[in-house]
């Protein structure tokens, strides 16, 4: 691989992944601080988790499969996917809510990088994309193979540890909250 792509792989891996988990923790902080149990409440708390299921796969993929044109369709799916989502969501949200300006600068950075990761995987495996818009000189690869070589099982468990830590936990306890506010009389 050239050196090129092995630094935007260096920047996926440990500059854009981190960045994202870090903007699902603080978007998780704005929503506590709001109390959005009280207001948007459960169908929001489940929107978050669609979102997360959403890029959950993608993420997984690229981190776990050789990226190939399926691959980077399903990543592609994906983010368009978690775009609906969040103008749904965003919408939802906006009715009952105020959405502070704190959290539109974290959702500006959880817009971006889904797009942003799938656009460095683009140019890092540039003859798969091309092939898989029937471009370029390449044969477009629509096998799901396991990476090659694989991601250190060290690093898997930080990438493991941190999405738990900064993003499943704490939207499990934003969920949480909801269905209790949910049960309790006004």
């Amino acid at each position: 691989m050239d050196p090129t792509a092995v630094l935007l792989q260096k920047v996926l891996l440990y500059g854009v992944l981190p960045l994202w988990m870090l903007a699902g923790f603080g978007d998780w902080l704005c929503h506590r601080v709001q109390h959005i149990e009280r207001s948007a409440g459960l169908e929001e708390s489940l929107l978050h988790w669609a979102m997360l299921a959403e890029l959950g796969i993608a993420i997984g993929a690229a981190l776990l499969l050789q990226i190939n044109a399926a691959v980077l369709c399903l990543l592609a799916a994906a983010a368009l996917a978690h775009e609906l989502t969040t103008w749904w969501d965003l919408s939802y949200a906006a009715s009952r809510r105020r959405i502070a300006v704190p959290e539109q600068l974290v959702h500006s950075v959880q817009h971006a990088l889904p797009w942003a990761a799938l656009l460095l995987l683009i140019v890092i495996h540039r003859d798969q994309a091309l092939a898989a818009v029937g471009l370029g000189s390449a044969e477009a690869d629509w096998r799901w193979l396991w990476k090659q070589p694989p991601l250190s099982p060290g690093v898997l468990v930080v990438i493991g540890v941190a999405t738990g830590v900064l993003v499943l936990l704490p939207f499990a306890e934003e969920l949480r909250r909801c269905r209790l506010a949910r049960r309790q009389p006004d």
